[in-house]
């Protein structure tokens, strides 16, 4: 078994759901991954993850990022193309497309394909119909999700091996974003000015943070309290051993341990309006719901 592990900020909703983005990258690109969070040492959290073999899951997925490029795929007949963007888009059979041909290409799937034929798939943003799709971006134009996933990999591109011990780290001046890092979004009222408005000012952004958290959201939400609120659960490997991904998925849209003993800690996030209500959402706030077990 190769292991890894990453220092991750537990009150950061998108660096948790990247270190599930983490574990789902391994998953499919070296098989039969395993993780879970450590907060033995409460100023030093961090993100384990194990696969067979001797590669590094951490350094082995930030590589396949540096070499991807990104794909919009539409189901067959549909008229949504990306190609406005300069994202190519690619027909899939409509009978296995993850949901019906949206109503724009805004939230058609994003495909991050590398030259050897590996993929990691973005889809969630599409999946209202079934569950709750945490899509916080409005893009403004109909700016479509693979767009944004172009954007971000092309600001890690030749940087981010450098960043393979801290990739939370890594930033980059990033004026649009999924909006899951509270570190890059502000709300114009509260800050008392708009950052949009001054052409010598450009928002920080943390794009690796934004990519593997839009992979982690594939088969694991957070629990929708109201449009403006969610919770999200973490799974804690201390003393014992690391877990299967089916664990920390059901662990990151609960609202207690999922099984008795389990070392489970629970967030909620509070969302506000940065621009027009019912558009694009940002997070305000995080704390912890109940003590530290």
């Amino acid at each position: 078994m190769a292991a890894a592990s990453i220092p991750v900020d537990l009150t950061n909703p998108g660096q948790v759901f990247a270190c599930l983005g983490f574990l789902e990258a391994a998953c499919e690109l070296l098989g039969e991954a395993r993780g879970g969070f450590d907060w033995r040492h409460s100023d030093d959290a961090c993100f384990r993850l194990a696969v067979p073999g001797t590669d590094d899951p951490i350094a082995y997925t930030l590589r396949f990022l540096d070499g991807a490029e990104v794909k919009s795929r539409a189901p067959a007949g549909s008229r949504n193309s990306t190609a406005k963007w300069n994202v190519e888009t690619v027909t899939a059979d409509s009978h296995v497309f993850p949901f019906p041909d949206p109503g724009s290409p805004a939230t058609l799937p994003a495909s991050l394909e590398d030259a050897d034929g590996r993929r990691l798939v973005i889809d969630h943003w599409g999946d209202a119909t079934r569950r709750d799709n945490v899509k916080f971006w409005a893009g403004a134009g109909g700016y479509p999700g693979a767009a944004l996933a172009r954007d971000a990999l092309d600001l890690i591109r030749g940087r981010v091996m450098d960043f393979a011990h801290d990739p939370f780290a890594l930033t980059a001046e990033q004026s649009s974003s999924f909006r899951f890092d509270w570190r890059r979004d502000y709300i114009p009222l509260d800050v008392g000015f708009s950052p949009n408005a001054h052409g010598d000012v450009t928002m920080q952004g943390y794009p690796v943070v934004e990519l593997m958290a839009a992979v982690g959201l594939a088969y694991a939400r957070p629990f929708r309290r109201s449009n403006l609120e969610y919770s999200y659960g973490v799974a804690g490997a201390l003393a014992c051993d690391l877990f299967d991904p089916a664990f920390l998925r059901v662990a990151l849209g609960s609202r207690q341990a999922p099984f008795p003993g389990l070392p489970f800690r629970l967030f909620a996030i509070r969302l506000g309006w940065p621009g027009q209500e019912g558009q694009a959402r940002c997070i305000t706030n995080v704390t912890e719901e109940f003590p530290r077990p």
